[in-house]
């Protein structure tokens, strides 16, 4: 199918090979939708988001729908080490066309309250 009827929302099928059914392409994954979907996690001890926190580091969405999430932690002994690059990597598993996630925890730069956005500031009176 061409790229201008993909753009018209031309109705596209699936294709059969010798290995199975392709699925047929899907719209390209926006850092947006990343975004969104890894600020449903939330530090159990902060009541804020990881993304607006700051935890959130950088972003890598390829064109095969392989996602990549650099983020922190608050502190190297945080209780959370576990769950929350977990949660991470479900979130975004999560949405349409994400074939791969890899999240990889990073400690440089170390994580500081400057890294927070404004609005959770201000959720914990943080000025």
């Amino acid at each position: 199918m061409s790229e201008d009827a993909t753009k018209t929302g031309a109705l596209v099928h699936a294709a059969w090979t010798p290995e199975g059914e392709m699925k047929p392409p899907t719209q390209p994954i926006s850092e947006d939708a990343v975004i969104s979907a890894i600020s449903t996690v939330f530090d159990p001890e902060i009541p804020v988001d990881i993304f607006q926190l700051g935890l959130i580091y950088a972003i890598e969405i390829a064109d095969d729908g392989k996602v990549k999430v650099e983020m922190t932690l608050t502190t190297p002994s945080c209780p959370s080490a576990q769950e929350l690059p977990n949660q991470v990597e479900e979130a975004v598993r999560g949405i349409e066309g994400v074939s791969d996630v890899l999240v990889e925890v990073v400690w440089d730069p170390p994580w500081d309250h400057s890294r927070m956005s404004e609005d959770a500031r201000l959720a914990l009176n943080m000025f």
